[in-house]
């Protein structure tokens, strides 16, 4: 998780993300934005998106749209939907 977690803050670094959002992938661990900072501590944040950890890392690769794994069902979102679709442009 640390170094999917790094990959994810290049990212956000200089975005001008915001908000806090968690990734949590259940028993691989969590990941939370929030605002340009990333860690893999758990804490409270806006926005949570559950899904495995096999699906983050496609995302992060490029190699699944997060609007097509809302769709199919392999990430749920709880909380401020609108920052789960501002990050989708980060990602």
């Amino acid at each position: 998780m640390k170094a999917l977690a790094e990959k994810i803050g290049a990212r956000v670094a200089g975005s001008g993300f915001s908000s806090s959002v968690k990734f949590d992938c259940g028993a691989d661990g969590v990941i939370v934005i929030d605002g340009a900072n990333v860690s893999t501590s758990d804490g409270p944040a806006d926005c949570t998106i559950s899904l495995s950890k096999d699906d983050l890392e496609a995302m992060v690769a490029g190699d699944l749209a997060p609007t097509a794994a809302f769709m199919q069902g392999k990430l749920r979102v709880d909380g401020d939907m609108s920052v789960a679709m501002q990050l989708s442009q980060i990602l």
